[in-house]
């Protein structure tokens, strides 16, 4: 059940006259978990109508009829599509502004999930459209203390998988035995498995070339063989299985071999300085009780990275929010893919990712940074060098 009242008092701080909910074929996730819904059926157009005073109201099919009962507020039928428009204009009522999951020129694609046919369709009532990005950080971004320990629980899971993953990489090189990225990724997921985490995708496993490719997939066929030598990358992120459990997420690096190449090394700690230098950014700031956006974050990896001379091969944005699913719905630390002008809010998480992607190797290292009151800190362990897997 959505705390209505929270969400009008919101509504009349941001100005906006109501926040108003639209969905058919579960299209809008933000939707369903704001307002507590299940994943009931959904072939139908659906509106749920929260405005900044009053009662709620909403609109669904008649073979829906159902659709919304969980929710308090009066409810309209509609069939035909006269029927739809008419009743449109009595759910928006008086409203002049109104928010939905929608972003000015899908400047924030996590947002942008109503169409623009439909933000059409609401225009034509005499609304004004606005983002509700805002809103959704609020009621969406925001854990809860058990989210957080849920957070907590899985970070414990996914550090001690990934030291695992490294050693059994190690020693199946010294061994001497034939195995590949796709194989590797399949006994980290039989980790997952033992250890009760779940992911929405398996974990990246790169070495050589692919660790410079962010998003690697490693394939059954087409899959490289992990040998002496290599450098190894793993980004890994998984939750625990419980109700409304939240991500964690990071990326470490490792040598299979005594010494690690200078070069490597070299982009290794360039990476780590941009890395630090955005998490004492928002300590600092959070610390001082200074309002900071997402692109200010990025931009303290990015010129770090600048400076060094490696500015064309960080080629994606310095983090994402972090919620029930990996990327989720509050501010992203991005001032490159989009310019991220949303707050970090309190009770918020987010991931700290910068990389170089070389053509021969790259280094990502991520780590997850949890925003309180007063108080901003890293959830889990912190790597500092590439890790040395042989002797």
């Amino acid at each position: 059940m959505p705390n209505i009242e929270a969400i009008q008092t919101a509504l009349r701080q941001q100005k906006i006259d109501g926040w108003l909910f639209y969905d058919i074929l579960h299209r809008d996730p933000i939707a369903y978990r704001v307002l507590g819904l299940d994943h009931a059926m959904a072939k139908r157009r659906w509106f749920y109508m929260i405005p900044a005073k009053g009662a709620p109201r909403k609109l669904v099919h008649r073979i829906e009829a159902g659709m919304l009962d969980s929710l308090p507020g009066d409810k309209m039928l509609y069939a035909a599509a006269e029927e739809l428009e008419k009743n449109l204009k009595k759910l928006v009522g008086r409203a002049k502004k109104v928010a939905m999951q929608y972003s000015p020129k899908n400047s924030i694609p996590y947002i942008s999930l109503v169409d623009a046919g439909t933000v059409e369709l609401i225009r034509a009532q005499g609304c004004k459209v606005v983002s509700s990005a805002d809103l959704v950080q609020v009621f969406e971004a925001a854990w809860t203390p058990e989210q957080l320990e849920s957070h907590r629980a899985a970070g414990r899971a996914i550090d001690a998988i990934t030291q695992a993953a490294f050693a059994e990489a190690a020693r199946r090189v010294a061994a001497g035995e034939s195995f590949t990225e796709f194989d590797l990724q399949q006994w980290m997921l039989g980790q997952f498995r033992a250890n009760g985490v779940v992911s929405d995708s398996p974990p990246i496993v790169a070495v050589g070339p692919h660790s410079g490719d962010p998003h690697y997939e490693p394939r059954e066929r087409g899959s490289s063989l992990i040998k002496r030598g290599d450098l190894l990358l793993l980004d890994v992120w998984a939750k625990t299985q419980t109700p409304n459990s939240v991500y964690y997420d990071i990326t470490w690096t490792g040598f299979l071999g005594g010494k690690v190449p200078e070069k490597c090394a070299k982009i290794f700690s360039i990476v780590r300085d941009a890395r630090d230098a955005a998490v004492e950014f928002v300590k600092e700031n959070v610390s001082a009780g200074r309002a900071i956006e997402g692109w200010q974050v990025d931009r303290a990896a990015r010129e770090v990275i600048r400076k060094a001379g490696f500015a064309k091969y960080f080629v994606h944005r310095t983090g994402h929010n972090i919620g029930q699913e990996v990327h989720g719905a509050g501010a992203n630390m991005d001032g490159l893919e989009t310019r991220d002008i949303r707050r970090i809010i309190p009770n918020t998480c987010f991931s700290v990712e910068p990389g170089i992607y070389l053509p021969e190797f790259g280094v990502r290292s991520e780590v997850n940074v949890y925003v309180a009151d007063g108080k901003a800190e890293v959830t889990g362990a912190v790597q500092t060098e590439i890790l040395k897997l042989l002797a």
